[in-house]
This record gives structure tokens, sequence and C-alpha cells, in this order.
């Protein structure tokens, strides 16, 4: 098991890989595999790159931190034209009703509200903004309408983890109540449990994900 200082340092050598981010405007401290980022960065999207990168090294436990987005004079919008790019953004996605979606834009902070059918409806609305230039936050209070019922929904959270290859489907369990999904057991890495949230967020009519599920690096005998 990787320590703390060698999770650290693969942890910048990351932050160095992602050619959008500057490693020396985000300061990364680790213990006990729980990794907090600090600093500032321009946009929205390079802080979610940088909280991206964190959780793809091996031996992560947890990210946190609070990167605070300072536009430079380049990337500064009025709220005004924030909200008329997001709009413009959502109106490019064919798999999302923009006339069903509100925005509101206030010193930078934008927030989306609205109702969908699919979770990945909500990504995809939220995917299409969160790099719009001028922004510092993206909320996305969009929720997604229950359809299956929960018996139904966590069967299909199951065979979702069936099929997939990395993870070990008998030791994970997923309970469904009124679209709210509870994920208990363990995996083997940050990745594996990521994987699993995913496959639970893709079941229709989902509208929370609780991750419970404990990551537990496998000892390897020598």
């Amino acid at each position: 098991m990787k320590n703390d200082l060698t999770i650290q340092n693969d942890v910048l050598d990351e932050l160095r890989w992602k050619p959008c981010l500057d490693p020396g405007r985000v300061g990364v401290a680790v213990k006990d595999g729980i990794v907090t980022l600090s600093g500032q960065v321009d946009t929205y999207s390079q802080k979610l790159a940088a909280f991206s990168a964190a959780k793809k090294v091996k031996g992560v436990k947890a990210v946190a931190g609070d990167i605070q987005v300072g536009p430079s004079a380049f990337h500064q919008k009025t709220d005004t034209e924030i909200a008329g790019a997001i709009l413009q953004a959502l109106r490019g996605q064919s798999a999302v009703d923009e006339e069903k979606i509100k925005i509101k834009v206030e010193d930078g902070v934008a927030k989306l509200v609205g109702e969908v059918e699919w979770n990945y409806q909500r990504i995809i609305a939220q995917t299409a903004v969160q790099h719009i230039s001028g922004l510092k936050m993206l909320l996305n209070e969009i929720t997604v309408k229950p359809a299956l019922t929960a018996q139904k929904l966590e069967q299909q959270i199951s065979d979702a983890f069936e099929r997939h290859a990395l993870l070990d489907a008998k030791k994970i369990t997923a309970q469904v109540i009124e679209g709210v999904v509870t994920l208990r057991g363990t995996v083997r890495s940050f990745t594996e449990l990521e994987d699993a949230e995913a496959a639970a967020w893709a079941a229709p009519g989902i509208t929370l994900v609780k991750n419970q599920l404990d990551v537990q690096e496998p000892d390897f005998i020598f």
C-alpha cells in the first residue's frame, strides 16, 4: 500500500499531465489516503479537471478541498453573458429539452433547475455548460423523475455490476428507496468505487446515489 508522500507525488504528477492546468497553482496535501486540494484557477472546468486528476491516482481514498475560481480579465463575463452562453449550450444538446430547464446566474455562479427522465440527461446538461468562460461555479439542481419500482431498479443495478469486468458484484449491494440508491460493500480502488456509482446512476429514474462503499486495496504477498 502506498504511503501519503508517494500518493502526494503521484497526484502532483497527474496534475502536470493535464495540459489545461498550471500545477503550480494547485496545492496538494495527503493524510491517510485522503487528498486535499487548494489554490486558485482561472475557470470552473480547470477546478473540475484538478479533482478528476486526483481521483484517478491509485491509493487515493477521497478528494476534498476548496480550489477557488478567480477568472482573469480574459475569462471575466457578466451574468447576462454567462446565462446566454448556457442557454445556447443547452440548445445544442438534442438529448436535453432546454425549455424544461431554468437558468439562474448570480455573481458568476450558475444554477440549473428542472426535471428530466434519465440521469444521463442531467449529466449532459451539466457537461454542456461547465466549460463556459466566466463561470465560477455550477449548481446542478435538475431532478430525475422516478420511473420503475424499487425492486426492478435494484435488479437492473445488480445486473450492471455483473456485466462490469472490473467489479466484484458479490461484494456490492444496492438498495433503492424512492429513487435513492445506497451502495454498500467493498471495492479494490477509488476507480472501482466510481465505476460502481456510475453504474447505479445509469439506472432509469435514479435521483440520488449514496455511495457507502469501502476502498480496500488488496494485500500482495511477495
